[in-house]
């Protein structure tokens, strides 16, 4: 499996509406709103890389109301 956050800046006053429909879309583990240059963060998850690119991304890309994401994906293999 491959993990990555998604970072999302939405309309103004639409990232707690955004981060629920998030949360009902296939692929994404978790979705809140938070304050600061990004207005919601969304954890995603698929079965490959390209999986990830190709089809959860996309839809996260489309709902309505965001205007920009930036995909950050998560290094499994990184040790604390």
């Amino acid at each position: 499996m491959v993990e990555a956050f998604v970072l999302i800046q939405t309309e103004v006053g639409r990232a707690e509406v955004i981060a629920k429909q998030l949360a009902a879309l296939t692929g994404v583990l978790s979705s809140e709103y938070v304050t600061g240059p990004y207005d919601v963060v969304a954890r995603v998850s698929a079965p490959s890389l390209d999986e990830l690119k190709a089809t959860v991304v996309p839809s996260v890309q489309q709902v309505v109301g965001i205007t920009r994401t930036l995909t950050c994906p998560i290094d499994g293999g990184a040790q604390p």
